[in-house]
């Protein structure tokens, strides 16, 4: 498209008039992302973070408020306590994000209330025994034996 525009053509009419020769051509014929959707977002208003946005979901990023983020932390914590192979690792789980609950409790940022108190390490500790026990009476199931071919029976 270096040729210029003749005099006294609208600018409108030249330019349907060149993008209609390039269609004959065949020239939009294999462009990247034929036949795909165009991407989400394109009708809403303008964003000057958009790229940030767009950079984070593409490394599968998200950026949640801290105060959402520990609590996403805290419940996290516990179930990895849950099953932790040691009474210390359970502690240490806990009293860990204890220590960043309480934190926050004391230091609040903006955002949403946090919502969360310090786990009981003791009472964490309690279920976990429970369920290592519960797991442990659970009877396994046996292994299934192939009937051997050389008996006769």
């Amino acid at each position: 498209m270096t040729e210029r525009k003749p005099p006294g053509v609208p600018f409108e009419s030249w330019v349907d008039k060149q993008i209609g020769d390039a269609q004959r051509r065949g020239e939009f014929d294999q462009l990247p992302g034929l036949g795909e959707p165009l991407p989400a977002g394109l009708d809403s208003s303008y964003d000057e973070m958009w790229w940030i946005k767009r950079k984070m979901a593409r490394e599968g990023l998200a950026m949640l408020p801290p105060t959402l983020a520990l609590r996403k932390e805290a419940e996290d914590a516990l179930a990895a306590a849950y099953t932790a192979p040691s009474e210390r690792i359970v502690r240490r789980i806990i009293e860990d994000v204890n220590v960043r609950i309480r934190d926050m409790m004391f230091k609040p940022p903006p955002g949403p209330p946090l919502g969360r108190k310090p786990y009981d390490v003791e009472e964490v500790v309690r279920e976990w025994r429970e369920r290592r026990a519960a797991a442990a009476a659970e009877p396994k199931p046996e292994p299934k034996q192939e009937p051997d071919p050389d008996a006769h029976g």
